[in-house]
């Protein structure tokens, strides 16, 4: 039994004039506040009730202990009530951290109506396509297109997106348009991300084709443009488009 039930029972059983009155004060059984005080008693190595048939009064190192602590107690629901509080306010600073095109596209948006409707908050926004390390950085809430790298996170799915090969009209016009994803092997595949083997889904199942290219990039942004300036093929989340009428799904 912690200090802390062996506190709020005693400070009870004074306020209450008795253990029947101060378990249906606290909403507990009488032996269980009976065991806190006897707990409480044995731990301290004084007796600080007087108990009777008819009464239980405070002995005199009760009457002492119970002025000593009952403001503590009370400081401490204040303290209960001001963060319970605080968390329905929803206030302070939060970091929140996306990759930068998805970040662009979906979430700046909606940036101005989380600020009116939260305004208490402070909001510290990254987008990036680096992997950030959430504990180090104190990211609050990361938002991602691929699967959760840091162990320790809580992860909650809210969405899916599906990947696509994208190449411009005038790409397409000049070097043919791929017919399977075996022919992506003689095309120019832009890499995002180290990303040069692509995953597709067949009759078989899951495969990959290795693919390669002269460009690739650490940003979203940069294939992206390549591949809508018509330089080759990249593989993007669905999620990541922007519209653009140059730019072909294959």
């Amino acid at each position: 039994m912690n200090k802390y039930q062996e506190l709020t029972a005693f400070v009870a059983v004074v306020e209450a004039g008795g253990f029947s009155a101060a378990a249906r004060r606290i909403d507990d059984s009488q032996s269980s506040v009976s065991k806190a005080v006897g707990s409480l008693e044995r731990r301290l190595g004084v007796r600080l009730f007087n108990r009777s048939t008819r009464r239980v009064t405070l002995t005199d190192h009760g009457r002492k202990y119970y002025e000593r602590t009952k403001p503590l107690l009370e400081e401490m629901e204040q303290v209960d009530g001001e963060l319970m509080n605080s968390t329905l306010e929803t206030s302070g600073l939060v970091k929140i951290a996306t990759s930068s095109t998805f970040g662009r596209l979906h979430v700046l948006p909606l940036v101005p109506k989380l600020l009116s409707l939260y305004p208490q908050i402070r909001l510290d926004l990254h987008l990036s396509d680096g992997v950030r390390d959430l504990l180090a950085d104190g990211v609050d809430l990361a938002i991602r297109i691929s699967p959760a790298r840091h162990p320790d996170a809580v992860v909650k799915r809210v969405a899916t997106t599906s990947l696509v090969c994208v190449g411009a009209r005038s790409y397409f016009e000049q070097h043919g348009t791929p017919t399977s994803p075996a022919d992506l092997a003689h095309h120019n595949c832009l890499i995002y991300n180290e990303m040069n083997e692509w995953p597709f889904t067949g009759p078989q199942g899951p495969f990959s084709v290795p693919v390669s290219g002269n460009l690739s990039s650490n940003t979203l942004e940069t294939i992206l443009s390549a591949v809508s300036a018509g330089v080759g093929i990249g593989m993007f989340n669905r999620a990541s488009l922007v519209a653009n009428c140059s730019i072909r799904t294959l």
